[in-house]
């Protein structure tokens, strides 16, 4: 059942009902529509790390190539959490990716655009274990979609139908590790530079990471049998789910990825030094920030 829910008093777009799969939608896009091309005109897109396996195999580039020519940065929570969305031109919000029929790269299109104006929500309780999926829509000025009439159907048959499936499959271990990080932090106070580095790398430069994992010492620290290592090498989706598998790991303490014990306990002991003088310098930030700001509270 659809439950109301508050939203944002200022002109938002976003329709203040949650959804089930159960619940339907009537919307009907098409080529001759009156506001064909439109939304691709007002794109504001934000990128998974599927999206960008899809889209840098589409263009016949590496992610690093990718990642400079077509995205940007900006941070997903107060945090700084690192993400990207896609470039639009200069002077106005529009896809680099549109063309007058439409969109070049339709069949690889992010999983944002398979969606409208459909919106997922997923939420995390604190200390639970399961995310919960909620749907609302969108309605814009600029979209005339709600009021072509002729095609109700339910979110389910919207999200089949636009082969949405596949992306949030692909990126669901990565939206857990966003939602446990609002929810409950890393494991050891705040995110430094280095975990968003880290994180970033891993979600979106795929290529990098690549090299990353087949640099002679991450095979030392972690254990990867001939086999797997080859797998993850040969495929982008393959080692994607092993990258978030390594993000749980660094940042959580989950530990699926066999370790070297004897060679973590001789990386600490080189690099404990540095460990700490990086814990000095992010409490002198906070102590500085506190003597700074401390009276505004």
């Amino acid at each position: 059942m659809a439950k109301e829910v508050p939203v944002n008093p200022f002109n938002s777009p976003l329709v203040p009902i949650l959804l089930s799969e159960k619940d339907t939608l009537d919307f009907r896009c098409y080529k001759g529509i009156s506001c064909y091309n439109a939304c691709c005109k007002q794109a504001d897109i934000t990128l998974s790390p599927y999206d960008v396996i899809r889209l840098k195999k589409r263009l016949g580039m590496t992610s690093t190539e990718f990642l400079k020519q077509y995205t940007v940065p900006f941070e997903m929570d107060a945090h700084g959490m690192p993400g990207i969305k896609m470039k639009t031109q200069n002077d106005q919000p529009v896809c680099l990716m549109m063309s007058e029929e439409g969109c070049s790269v339709y069949t690889d299109r992010p999983s944002a655009c398979r969606y409208y104006p459909v919106g997922l929500m997923a939420m995390r309780a604190q200390n639970s274990p399961d995310d919960q999926k909620h749907y609302f829509l969108v309605k814009e000025d600029h979209c005339h979609g709600h009021d072509a009439g002729g095609k109700t159907q339910t979110i389910a048959e919207y999200r089949a139908e636009q082969g949405v499936a596949e992306y949030d499959d692909a990126n669901r271990e990565w939206y857990q590790i966003i939602l446990k990080k609002r929810s409950s932090g890393m494991t050891v106070g705040a995110p430094s530079a280095t975990s968003f580095h880290l994180f970033f790398m891993v979600s979106f430069d795929i290529d990098r990471f690549r090299e990353f994992v087949t640099a002679s010492n991450f095979r030392k620290l972690y254990v990867l049998d001939d086999n797997e290592f080859d797998a993850i090498m040969d495929d982008d989706y393959t080692l994607m789910r092993f990258g978030l598998r390594f993000l749980k790991q660094v940042f959580y303490g989950e530990m699926t990825i066999p370790t070297n014990k004897e060679a973590v306990t001789k990386r600490f002991e080189e690099r404990k030094d540095i460990f700490a003088a990086r814990h000095q310098a992010e409490v002198a930030a906070e102590k500085d920030k506190d003597d700074r700001y401390g009276d505004l509270d």
